[in-house]
């Protein structure tokens, strides 16, 4: 291992001489000259895809949480065709009276205007009205009108969205009016989702906008990645408009994208400007030894080259890593899942393209501009930190120390993901005055526990007696209704039933496997909660295939962008860390009720079971995304010296400010989001808070700088046989 010294501040490398650039720094340069061209495409970009982001809030909804492929869902698309929409996406329009019968006086005026009222939407199918020993309660003070599922789920959403206003308006004194069910309880979602991301976002702002300014060290360069997030922001939003035209998009989707596109643009600008203000004070100074040598713009060209052919090529592998481990969530059968995942894919090349294109234009034309409105102790020059700096020497000189202790406390906070239960979100998600969970409680203190989750079976008509027996029989059920012939001539009938259990009760989902396993062969059983059951299971079978292909494609990119195994592969399972700590940490906040009042939620008893899966691969990309921008740097200096000593503390000293700074506004950002709306929303900014906090601040600038310190030359070696089948990439200019 190599001892060979290294200055305490690693000086900023010499201004290389006028060389041919790379493929991106021929890019960077290509768009200087031509940037009229660049700038009217983007400038049609942002005002033509911008037309339609109004809409996004609109169009898109928040239904696909299913698996396409289950039984469930299979059930749900017979019951909506053949028996007049009476399906799990069907809206229940609970009437409750408090003076006597709700069929009388003013309950059964009442009645007549939510019948109407629902006659007169056309997505909606038959309207049911309330049947006695069904949806009538035995003391007659509560009904239930069923309007019939007339479209597919994501358009009932919007059904429910419109209806639920004038629905909630007819209630009087004396009679009270909830529209509830699977279709009502997303509406109330999104409407509280919005509200928790409009608030969070008004929160993280100005925060993120400080760091910023403390980042960067002037007003001007710190709105530059504002500017970059906005265009690649409204592309995208308006993009996911002219998409759900095509396929229904989630309103998750864009949730995340906004997210994304504020967290990278942010990344990838202050990795970018930092790199062009070092490469022009640089060339600044050599051309003051040297007068005369290149001209104004041909030192701009020469900057932006160098910064695209440095920073710009981790930048673009970093893109690369994100788009690659998000794909992998394409592998869960579920609408909502791949809706998502495409979102924020999107919002990524977005900002990728914007930063790769519009970026170096913006620098080129501002150039010395970029360092107005300077803080007074800000320097504009320099790309090292000699804080940084002094902090690899520190860890060079005690790696065992250091590395041992963020180890152990890493394991300490991942301990408790061994107890980790996942279920789907139950209507504790809703806040208390939704109408969706008034209505549920109102059901069930009507018609029992088990009421708000009513299966439904389709089976053919000569099994519909066998299939009732089976279900009057099982403990699990406490009420079934008898077959009910379809509205066609389809030969099915239709059985529904009450079970004993509230519909999130991990005791149903025994009661549904056993029912399966009993039925006829025909028969499909069905329910809200079902799908929600399948969905569970679809992403217990999905999570472990997610995470492998995860972990493989981004150690292969990685190997790859670096050609170097050893660190490649360190690099990945580290990010493995601070994802399991996020998660330990979740379960005793989520799962365990540690904290609930201080953050404002009731707690599930479990943590959602989309979370692993989905926060698994969000979590990944934005570790990989540091780990690029570290291990990009270090390979840098050790192809410039090949001095593991200098690749260490130079890596920490080039890139750790960006890193700190980067993670700090993702910190910002999504825990504003635990401060705000349903628990949903708390899971993701909790979780995903912690794992940047922990990977970006003891991973990726603590652990990781250690294991190159300890396995010195080894991690950049490669074999011969390996390099000859990689292709050739450097990240030293010159």
């Amino acid at each position: 291992m190599s001892t060979t010294p290294a200055p305490s501040r690693p000086a900023d490398p010499p201004a290389p001489s006028p060389s041919r650039p790379g493929p991106l720094g021929r890019l960077g340069v290509w768009v200087t000259d031509h940037g009229k061209v660049v700038g009217l495409v983007w400038l049609l970009a942002v005002i033509g895809l911008g037309a339609f982001a109004p809409q996004v809030e609109h169009n898109l909804s928040g239904a696909g949480w299913q698996d396409s492929g289950s039984e469930s869902v299979a059930a749900r698309e017979l019951a909506q065709d053949h028996f007049g929409g009476n399906a799990s996406s069907a809206i229940q329009v609970v009437v409750r009276s408090t003076d006597g019968p709700v069929t009388e006086g003013e309950g059964r005026e009442v009645l007549a205007e939510v019948t109407r009222l629902l006659e007169a939407e056309p997505r909606i199918a038959d309207v049911v009205a309330p049947t006695p020993g069904a949806t009538l309660s035995e003391d007659g003070s509560t009904a239930i009108v069923l309007a019939g599922a007339g479209a597919d789920t994501n358009e009932m959403v919007r059904v429910a969205t419109d209806l639920k206003g004038e629905l909630g308006d007819l209630s009087t004194e004396t009679v009270q009016v909830n529209p509830t069910g699977s279709s009502l309880l997303w509406s109330d979602f999104n409407e509280a989702n919005l509200d928790a991301m409009l608030k969070s976002e008004l929160m993280s702002w100005p925060v993120t906008l400080a760091i910023l300014v403390l980042a960067f060290g002037a007003l001007v360069a710190a709105g530059l990645p504002l500017l970059l997030t906005l265009a690649g922001l409204v592309a995208s939003a308006g993009s996911l408009v002219l998409i759900n035209a095509l396929v229904p998009v989630s309103i998750w989707a864009f949730n995340f994208a906004m997210m994304f596109a504020l967290a990278l643009g942010i990344d990838y600008a202050l990795f970018l400007v930092v790199r062009y203000r070092a490469a022009r004070a640089a060339r600044r100074g050599a051309a003051t030894q040297a007068p005369g040598a290149l001209d104004e713009r041909a030192g701009r060209q020469q900057a932006i080259a160098e910064t695209m052919d440095t920073a710009g090529k981790a930048v673009l592998l970093s893109g690369l890593t994100v788009l690659i481990s998000l794909s992998a969530v394409m592998l869960v059968p579920s609408p909502a899942f791949r809706s998502m995942a495409g979102g924020i894919m999107l919002s990524v090349v977005f900002v990728l393209a914007a930063t790769l294109t519009l970026l170096p234009l913006v620098l080129f034309k501002l150039d010395d501009r970029i360092n107005r409105l300077a803080l007074p102790w800000a320097r504009s020059a320099g790309h090292g930190s000699p804080r940084f700096a002094a902090w690899g020497e520190w860890l060079w000189k005690r790696p065992i120390a250091w590395g041992v202790g963020s180890l152990l406390v890493l394991l300490a906070l991942a301990a408790p993901v061994l107890g980790l239960t996942t279920a789907m979100p139950s209507i504790k998600v809703l806040p208390e005055d939704a109408s969706a969970r008034i209505g549920y409680d109102v059901v069930q203190d009507a018609f029992g526990d088990g009421a708000p989750g009513t299966l439904q079976v389709v089976t053919e008509a000569g099994d519909g007696d066998a299939a009732y027996d089976v279900l009057a029989q099982d403990s699990g059920i406490a009420g079934v209704m008898p077959p009910m012939p379809a509205a066609d001539d389809s030969g099915l009938v239709m059985l529904q039933a009450v079970p004993t259990v509230d519909p999130s009760d991990p005791a149903l989902s025994d009661t549904v496997d056993r029912i399966r396993g009993d039925l006829p062969a025909s028969a499909l059983v069905g329910g809200a909660p079902v799908e929600n059951l399948d969905l569970k299971t679809q992403l217990d079978e999905s999570t472990p295939l997610v995470i492998g292909v995860v972990l493989v494609l981004g150690f292969l990119l990685l190997l790859v962008a670096l050609q170097a195994p050893l660190i490649s592969l360190l690099g990945t399972l580290a990010s493995l860390l601070s994802t399991a700590a996020a998660f330990g940490v979740a379960r005793l906040i989520f799962q365990e009720g540690y904290g609930a009042d201080l953050l404002g939620f009731e707690s599930q008893g479990f943590l959602d079971a989309w979370a692993p899966v989905f926060f698994f691969a969000m979590i990944f990309a934005i570790a990989m995304d540091y780990t690029v921008f570290l291990l990009a740097s270090a390979k840098e200096h050790y192809e410039r010296t090949g001095d593991p000593k200098q690749a260490m503390v130079g890596s920490l000293a080039h890139s750790g400010r960006v890193i700190f700074a980067a993670g700090a506004v993702m910190v910002a950002v999504f825990f504003t989001f635990a401060l705000s709306g349903p628990i949903p929303p708390k899971e993701m900014g909790v979780v995903l808070g912690l794992a940047v906090l922990l990977d970006a601040f003891l991973v990726r600038l603590v652990l990781l700088p250690v294991m190159l310190r300890l396995t010195g030359r080894a991690a950049w070696y490669c074999p011969t046989w390996l390099r000859r089948v990689l292709p050739n990439i450097t990240f030293a200019h010159d």
